[in-house]
């Protein structure tokens, strides 16, 4: 894949212009605002409002523009929408839709105002019976759209929600199979809605392939994503019926041979790399829908590929990848493909690790889910920008600074961080200015150092935004 990154940036204006479209606003004074509070918070990782503002005027305006009601997420991300569309439009070749959950936990006095994500057991009373209390928070679904590569184009879909009830859903479970219900009804559509959303947006339906844990493993999805165009690659965990009904997935998988061995890098708890092998087979199998449901879906020809440890150590539990795509795998380098592929869901965790590390979300202090929900929505394309400048110093290194930093960001970084930037990058690239960056952050830049991660680059951002507002001081 080629990504023609001179042409995904303009080099005129702040950054955050392009990824904020102020028309979109019912007022375009509260496009301006949110620009500038993109800005403002993308310049200051982590901090909290009034530390980012810096003065009483632009504070309470960025309180007025979180609690305005005729903002909502949807204003707030429509440019980077936009410019996620851009991007894409600009590469070539697949593009992996990757979609995830997570929640956001905070503690209130009024947790009502904002709603729940779900109900854990507090333990045991006196009498011995179990307790279980509510926790405050709201939850996001994200589609982000990724090279083959890692580098993030953008996102493509975005969708905010908390639940109220949760009593007595255990015991309905046990009355009624889920696999019954349909998924109009179920709070799972979001996979459904954001894989819609997604396709919607960037169109070119056939270059997106959607990528999801086992959660995702939804027939629904699958039947969907054939109807849209699309492809997907998702962890299964459903053992399917297959071919005419009277065995399952699993079984066909027993009769499939080792197609080849692929080794890959696996990190443990102790931060210790060890390099695994893994034993490939993958089959093209005939699989039907759920029961309840074979007069509404029709049954699909998808492949499966099993990702199998070669003698697992002592201590921990085997590597074992079951997988499911519609992509015709004639091989064990397309297999290996389609494995590296999933492995590349990861990306959507670092991006919920940015928002909640390094935008500190979950620290925010707004009282009601609407408030909570645009800040965040303004903390999305801060850590898209993050995640961002981190892989462009690994996929495109050489192309030319102006290109993502501004004049004055190059200069401070020439006078800040004398001589060469470490790891034998060339002078006068952008891959050279991201290893000075990184370097405020606290990265070495030995040669045994693996590329700068995001910590460090939003750590940089935060001391470049710092030694610039003591520029500016009189």
């Amino acid at each position: 894949m080629s990504v023609r990154v001179a042409e995904l940036v303009d080099e005129t204006g702040e950054w955050s212009s392009r990824e904020v479209d102020e028309e979109a606003f019912q007022d375009v004074r509260l496009g301006r605002r949110c620009a500038e509070l993109v800005r403002r918070l993308g310049a200051s990782i982590g901090s909290p409002i009034p530390l980012a503002c810096q003065d009483w005027a632009n504070t309470k305006a960025a309180y007025r523009f979180l609690a305005n009601p005729k903002v909502d997420e949807g204003d707030i991300l429509g440019g980077h929408f936009a410019a996620t569309r851009q991007r894409y439009d600009l590469t070539d070749g697949p593009i992996l839709l990757v979609q995830d959950t997570t929640e956001f936990n905070y503690q209130r006095r009024n947790p009502g105002a904002i709603g729940f994500t779900k109900s854990v057991n507090s333990g045991r009373d006196k009498e011995g019976r179990l307790r279980h209390h509510q926790v405050c928070g709201i939850l996001m679904h994200t589609s982000l759209a990724v090279t083959t590569e890692g580098l993030p184009l953008g996102l493509a879909a975005v969708k905010f929600w908390s639940r109220d009830k949760f009593k007595g859903t255990a015991q309905l479970k046990r009355r009624i199979n889920p696999t019954r219900v349909p998924i109009e009804t179920k709070e799972s559509i979001r996979w459904l809605d954001n894989l819609r959303q997604s396709i919607e947006l960037l169109g070119q339906p056939d270059r997106c392939i959607h990528v999801g844990d086992r959660e995702s493993d939804i027939y629904e999805l699958y039947c969907l994503s054939r109807q849209l165009g699309s492809h997907f690659v998702v962890r299964t965990v459903v053992d399917r019926l297959a071919g005419d009904g009277n065995h399952t997935v699993a079984t066909e998988m027993r009769r499939a041979k080792v197609a080849g061995r692929h080794v890959i890098e696996v990190r443990d708890e102790n931060d210790t790399v060890a390099r695994v092998a893994l034993e490939i087979r993958f089959r093209r199998i005939h699989v039907l829908p759920p029961i309840g449901k074979q007069k509404r879906y029709p049954a699909l020809d998808l492949t499966v590929i099993h990702a199998t440890e070669v003698d697992p150590p002592a201590g921990r539990n085997p590597i074992h990848w079951k997988l499911l795509t519609d992509l015709e795998v004639e091989s064990a380098e397309q297999a290996i493909e389609k494995i590296g592929w999933y492995a590349l869901r990861w990306k959507i965790e670092v991006f919920h690790k940015v928002l909640k590390s390094g935008c500190r979300a979950e620290d925010a202090k707004l009282r009601t889910a609407d408030r909570l929900a645009n800040l965040i929505a303004v903390f999305c394309i801060v850590s898209w920008r993050v995640m961002w400048l981190t892989m462009l110093g690994r996929t495109a290194s050489a192309v030319r600074p102006a290109l993502i930093l501004t004049r004055q960001e190059i200069t401070l970084l020439d006078r800040v961080v004398a001589g060469s930037a470490g790891r034998n990058t060339q002078p006068g690239t952008l891959g050279f200015y991201l290893i000075k960056l990184a370097r405020f952050g606290g990265y070495l830049a030995r040669a045994s150092d693996p590329p700068p991660g995001n910590v460090v680059i939003w750590r940089g951002l935060r001391r470049l935004a710092d030694i610039q507002l003591a520029i500016m001081a009189p």
